[in-house]
């Protein structure tokens, strides 16, 4: 199966290349920026099916480029799915939490409504809805947290901050599943074979167990690392962004269990090689 990737540096674009059969375009072969592009790189490459792992990720920046953003989440994927949907390639879309407007404590489901707090999340569910409108077959998957050895992320961050800083304050009231970038990836690899064989696509949840908050994910980093800083809970509210986050980021994945087998990944089990990765 010969799979063709939008995404080269990113965290799960970066896992997606260790899968044998893989391509990766990066910037210099199709910006997404320029949907047209991206929509002739497809032609241009022949596969079996075609992951977008790309995407426009900074979250606060989006709120005062918004338009870039809707290119590149929206109006990019839409491009690709359209093109995939006319050869009938599979087409797989990474999209996110941000969808969802945080309210509650019970996991999103994968048919619960959508309603994003913020330009990110609203140019992800947009390009959700692109992807759906191709008509193709497709997957969109979302996921939430994403940490790895590679690109910028909390887990990073948090060992950046350690270096010189031995007492930190930390968000307490975002809940979430921290979500191993190399498990995305595999699960990505699990449904692109069972699409390619024949199986219907749809959106799906895919998250790290268990729940845990950022001060709790930062802990964890802590105790991996080997590092003794004190980590202060504070509220949301104490530490204001210029883009809202959502408080609940719990997904519901038994969808995806239920149609392709794939079980929510023990992000504790991998926290302590890829902290001993980043700091080798």
């Amino acid at each position: 199966m010969k799979v063709l990737i939008f995404g080269s540096t990113g965290q799960v674009a970066t896992e997606l290349k260790r899968h044998s059969g893989v391509t990766s375009l990066a910037r210099k072969d199709a910006d997404l920026s320029d949907p047209a592009a991206c929509a002739a790189a497809i032609a241009a490459h022949p596969s079996d099916v075609v992951i977008n792992a790309a995407a426009y990720t900074a979250v606060d920046k989006a709120e005062e480029d918004e338009a870039l953003a809707h290119i590149v989440n929206a109006d990019a994927p839409g491009a690709m799915a359209r093109v995939c949907a006319a050869a009938g390639r599979p087409f797989l879309h990474v999209s996110t939490d941000y969808v969802f407007d945080g309210s509650g404590e019970t996991p999103w489901r994968v048919d619960d409504p959508i309603a994003p707090l913020g330009a990110y999340g609203r140019t992800k569910a947009a390009g959700e809805d692109a992807v759906r409108a191709a008509g193709g077959t497709h997957a969109i998957l979302r996921t939430s947290w994403v940490f790895s050895p590679h690109s910028a992320n909390f887990v990073k961050t948090m060992l950046r901050l350690s270096e010189t800083s031995d007492a930190l304050k930390v968000v307490r009231d975002q809940m979430g599943g921290p979500t191993p970038a190399g498990s995305i990836a595999d699960a990505l690899m699990v449904m692109a074979r069972a699409l390619h064989d024949g199986q219907t696509g749809g959106t799906y949840h895919f998250a790290g167990a268990p729940v845990t908050s950022w001060a709790g994910l930062a802990r964890a980093t802590f105790a991996a690392a080997g590092r003794d800083v004190a980590v202060t809970e504070i509220p949301t509210s104490a530490y204001p962004t210029p883009a809202q986050r959502p408080l609940n980021s719990r997904l519901d994945c038994s969808t995806l269990e239920a149609e392709f087998g794939i079980t929510p990944p023990d992000w504790e089990t991998d926290l302590a090689q890829i902290v001993s990765e980043i700091l080798a």
